[in-house]
């Protein structure tokens, strides 16, 4: 069988594949770099420490008469609004550990 021989490369051309050689290694480091940066950012995602929830049982004293009229989550509160006698009372309370963090009454003026 007869093999074909590459003849050897010119001048210009061992500096041209030099050159595709030098950004083909610079094309992988960026890849392999950004694919560290997203294993990295879903590691941290997936195991930072916020500590783990624990189940708690609270019960809160309501003055006599009061209703709840409406609750809601906000950011990291537990917001609940009260009917007390006719005047609206708001109590805030931490949504992680369930303490009290806040209250706001609502009177009519004489």
């Amino acid at each position: 069988m007869t093999e074909t021989v590459a003849p050897e490369p010119t001048q210009e051309q061992a500096a041209l594949f030099a050159r595709v050689r030098r950004m083909m290694l610079i094309a992988g480091l960026t890849t392999a770099l950004a694919v560290a940066a997203v294993l990295v950012a879903i590691g941290y995602r997936l195991f930072r420490t916020e500590g783990s929830v624990v189940a708690t049982d609270t019960t809160s004293i309501l003055p006599k008469g009061a209703r709840i009229v409406a609750t809601a989550v906000a950011g990291d509160r537990l917001v609940v609004t009260l009917d007390v006698g006719g005047a609206t009372e708001i109590r805030t309370f931490d949504a992680h550990t369930l303490k009290p963090a806040g209250r706001l009454k609502f009177v009519s003026e004489p």
